[in-house]
């Protein structure tokens, strides 16, 4: 795309007319230029059948902005039929997503009893560097099929690579290098400082701050760390961590960090740590709190292992700070999927049904479309302009017409033979995909 563009800038230069066919008549200029820029249009739609208006970058658990929209991406009017590897690495096992920035892929992962944080070059998959921690965990019962992780997605901010260890290891390192930079355990504040499946929260950066809940099953806290000494600036409440992830909101001209925890769906005040309000929403027996919540227009969409979908609206009145739930839909839970916003409708996978993706309008709660059930364990989003991108968990990537109603699928690829739990990430010419033990770079079949 880059050297098309040069080229581009060479031609339209190249195309100026001399000095002495500047008195041509303004409607011939007009006309030329015309026919030259449907000319380039044409050829960039043919070069390129994926436009992308800025390099990818992908810092996070679901983006930059905790939301699954891919910034910049424009589909194609047709999906190419098939895919093609282009290179694959040994990573090993976990969750965690593959991040993107200036050409460099980072990925998360498990060999053994070390949990490896690598660092690839983007255009062939060879390694720039890779650095182990020791870490050995024993997954407690029902979760031994998932493996020992990490569950946690890494993130990347100013030149740093942050990783949770699924026993609760925060670590930060040099992006570019890899050195250690700093590291923190909160074992000694709580024995055994993870869930009883181990840690599966991302966390998140806001401003020059790293914040995630810690602790146990029991008790916890959110805490927020300084990012470049690891020094923590505050910690909120003693409620038990969760496997949901963080998320930075502004209500009512205050920036705040969304906590689902153990017990409740909480709000914390960015800067200061202050508890802002409760809305309480308990991990129940098997029921576990495990989804990040969707934000929309000043709503907290919140689904629930067998427990449905909820809307909650945090409102600041004269009398403080107010939680209404707005409706509750029943028909349809998250259990491990987070969903997504897409054109104004919320894209998600029940585990109802044996697994059963559906629409629902976000205003009042309504399923406007579902699909067959029997889709599969877990689904990934993400979203793009007109389309949902969703990896099941058997190693499927489907293209959905984000339609409301109409929803309905435009292409099908085969990215794993063996199952995929992490997120995908959007690339200009394909798909970066890690399955159990690899990470793969998919391109779109250049036929």
């Amino acid at each position: 795309m880059e050297n098309f563009q040069k080229r581009k800038i060479r031609s339209e230069s190249a195309s100026v007319p001399h000095a002495r066919s500047q008195a041509m008549p303004l409607k011939l200029q007009n006309k030329r230029r015309h026919f030259h820029s449907v000319a380039v249009a044409i050829l960039l739609i043919l070069v390129t059948p994926f436009a992308w208006t800025a390099e990818p970058e992908w810092t996070g658990w679901l983006g930059p902005k905790r939301n699954g929209w891919v910034d910049d991406f424009q589909p194609p009017q047709k999906w190419p039929d098939k895919l093609e590897q282009h290179w694959q690495a040994r990573v090993g096992e976990g969750y965690g997503s593959p991040l993107v920035t200036n050409e460099r892929v980072y990925q998360h992962a498990r060999q053994g009893e070390q949990e490896v944080a690598w660092c690839l070059d983007l255009n062939d998959g060879k390694v720039l560097w890779q650095q182990s921690e020791p870490t050995p965990f024993k997954m407690g019962g029902g979760g031994e099929r998932h493996g020992k992780g990490p569950k946690s997605c890494p993130v990347l901010a100013e030149g740093r690579l942050f990783t949770l260890s699924i026993t609760g290891t925060l670590i930060a390192r040099e992006a570019l290098t890899g050195s250690l930079i700093w590291k923190r355990d909160y074992n000694s504040r709580f024995p055994k400082s993870h869930p009883y499946w181990g840690v599966s929260a991302s966390p998140i950066i806001v401003d020059n701050l790293i914040v995630v809940h810690v602790g146990n099953d029991d008790r916890g806290t959110l805490i927020a760390l300084d990012t470049s000494s690891g020094k923590e600036v505050w910690t909120q409440g003693t409620d038990g961590t969760s496997y949901s992830s963080p998320l930075l909101a502004n209500f009512f001209g205050v920036s705040q960090i969304i906590d689902w925890n153990h017990n409740a769906l909480c709000g914390i005040e960015v800067a200061s740590g202050k508890l802002l309000w409760t809305q309480p929403f308990p991990h129940e027996g098997h029921n576990q709190n495990m989804p990040t919540p969707t934000l929309n227009n000043g709503r907290i969409l919140l689904g629930a292992e067998n427990r449905g979908i909820h809307s909650f609206e945090p409102r600041l009145t004269d009398k403080g700070w107010q939680v209404t739930e707005n409706w509750h839909q029943p028909d349809v839970a998250l259990d491990m999927s987070t969903a997504v916003m897409n054109d104004g409708l919320l894209y998600g996978f029940s585990h109802y049904n044996s697994g059963q993706l559906f629409c629902l309008n976000p205003d009042n709660g309504e399923i406007v479309w579902q699909s067959r059930g029997r889709s599969g364990q877990n689904v990934t989003f993400l979203s793009i302009p007109g389309h949902i991108i969703t990896l099941i968990n058997d190693g499927e990537l489907r293209v959905l017409s984000a339609a409301g109603k109409d929803t309905k699928q435009v292409a099908s690829y085969r990215v794993a033979d063996s199952p995929t739990w992490a997120p995908p990430v959007v690339l200009s010419d394909g798909f970066l995909v890690k399955d159990r033990n690899f990470l793969t770079r998919w391109r779109y079949d250049a036929n």
